[in-house]
């Protein structure tokens, strides 16, 4: 198929980190430890690991094949696909469906992200050390999400700064940037994992962890069951892997060639779960060894962490390295999720890269501001009991991203020649793994996601 790409990664071990990168961010480190405390633990981390394993892995097969093989920006290879499938053109909104879901994710990413950048300088000034009490630090956290002004300012350097990577190109900034990026964030996670182990209260970090109580995980009240944690779960392997919002697609298509998409995607699979565990046996000691609760919700680590980088000897130094973390883990994250946009203006020709990427970016700069809103401002306003950040955070991670994981499962097995899906893979038919990945993929998962979604709005 003619590509629509001119970039491509250098090398297969190019489109590895880049992929790595983009699935590990904040999902990894912020947000997988704070659900896993609200969703009682080691049930939600194996529910979350079967996820990953039965739904995100294959899932990630099937939409960095779609890139490879569509080689285009999301839309593109949606459109070019489904013609060679002889299928309806309908089918390059499954594209479109990434291309916004990635647009409104980096919306809100990089408030959150800016949040990081003031804790690095916190911690690193001593904030945390001289203001060590559970009120003083949630007077710190409160007054940052409080003030609209302070949190524009944080989410403009960020934006400026992911811009700036992006303008460059795949080889020169992507490329570049995440070679740099994920050593140093493997780096810093050894050297907070090395202070965790020394802590008092490990054990009971690796307890909370990976002790499994399905009766809290189902029954949270202790009476009525609920689902809930499972699609909590299952958002959370689409989130963290970024499947679902294009940015896998389109890295998919500047992979070379000649490189395994099962080998690749396993690697990255495997990298963004040891992220996301090594993050959880990170907090939760250090929760547990300062009489914390695992359970904080979306402030764990933003109100929690601070009390016992404030506390601990080398404080300072270690809140920053960990601050640090999350800032890097956002960063390559972040340069991903607007990428498929970014391709879709380069390529039809409406745009060089460089003008592509500032429009993207400053529509995406604009939309940031209904989030900061959300935390001030706008704090009153709720639909369906969510404000607005926590609607867009609910409908593109457990509604937008599994529909495209689906729809691309759907499209793969289904309607895709065997023989072009056995090409991209490079494997016969009659391959073992290649069957069992197919029948997951035609099966397994439109199964369980639709199942789990229609507990979640009730109907089973």
């Amino acid at each position: 198929m003619t590509t629509n790409i001119q970039n491509q990664w250098s090398s297969q071990m190019g489109f590895i980190l880049a992929a790595i990168g983009s699935a590990v961010g904040l999902g990894n480190i912020w947000k997988f430890p704070y659900l896993t405390g609200e969703y009682g633990g080691g049930a939600f981390v194996i529910i979350y690991l079967i996820c990953v394993v039965l739904m995100g892995l294959p899932i990630m097969m099937a939409e960095v094949l779609l890139g490879k093989r569509g080689a285009g920006s999301p839309v593109a290879s949606m459109r070019n696909l489904a013609k060679e499938a002889g299928q309806s053109r309908l089918w390059q909104l499954l594209g479109w469906l990434g291309v916004i879901a990635g647009f409104l994710v980096l919306s809100y990413y990089s408030v959150i992200a800016g949040w990081t950048l003031d804790y690095v300088w916190n911690s690193a000034s001593g904030t945390f050390a001289t203001n060590n009490t559970p009120a003083a630090i949630k007077s710190i956290f409160t007054d940052l999400t409080s003030n609209p002004t302070y949190l524009l300012i944080l989410h403009s350097i960020f934006m400026l700064v992911t811009i700036i990577i992006l303008a460059r190109g795949v080889q020169g900034g992507l490329e570049r940037a995440v070679k740099f990026m994920i050593p140093a964030l493997f780096v810093v996670l050894i050297m907070l994992l090395a202070y965790a182990i020394s802590t008092p209260k490990f054990m009971d970090g690796v307890h909370f962890m990976f002790d499994i109580n399905f009766n809290k995980f189902f029954y949270p009240d202790g009476e009525n069951f609920s689902g809930k944690g499972i699609l909590v779960a299952m958002g959370q392997a689409f989130f963290s892997l970024s499947l679902g919002m294009g940015a896998i697609m389109v890295y998919g298509a500047y992979l070379p060639k000649d490189a395994s998409i099962a080998k690749t995607t396993a690697i990255v699979a495997f990298a963004d779960t040891l992220v996301a565990i090594l993050a959880g046996l990170i907090i939760f000691p250090i929760v547990f060894s300062n009489g914390l609760e695992p359970n904080a919700g979306v402030g764990l680590v933003f109100q929690t962490l601070p009390i016992a980088f404030g506390q601990m000897p080398f404080g300072n130094i270690f809140g920053s390295l960990f601050f640090l973390l999350l800032t890097l883990a956002a960063l390559s994250s972040a340069i991903s999720l607007i990428e498929p946009a970014i391709a879709w203006l380069v390529e039809t020709g409406k745009c060089a890269r460089v003008s592509a990427t500032i429009v993207i970016g400053i529509a995406t700069w604009l939309l940031g501001f209904v989030t900061i809103f959300s935390f001030n401002e706008w704090s009153e306003f709720k639909l369906f009991s969510m404000n607005m950040f926590e609607l867009i955070d609910y409908v593109t991670s457990n509604i937008m991203l599994p529909l495209g994981g689906i729809l691309m499962a759907i499209f793969v097995a289904w309607l895709m020649k065997s023989e072009d899906v056995t090409s991209e893979l490079k494997v016969s038919a009659q391959n073992f793994g290649y069957q069992i990945w197919n029948f997951l993929l035609r099966y397994i998962i439109p199964l369980a996601v639709t199942l789990v979604f229609l507990n979640a709005i009730g109907i089973f």
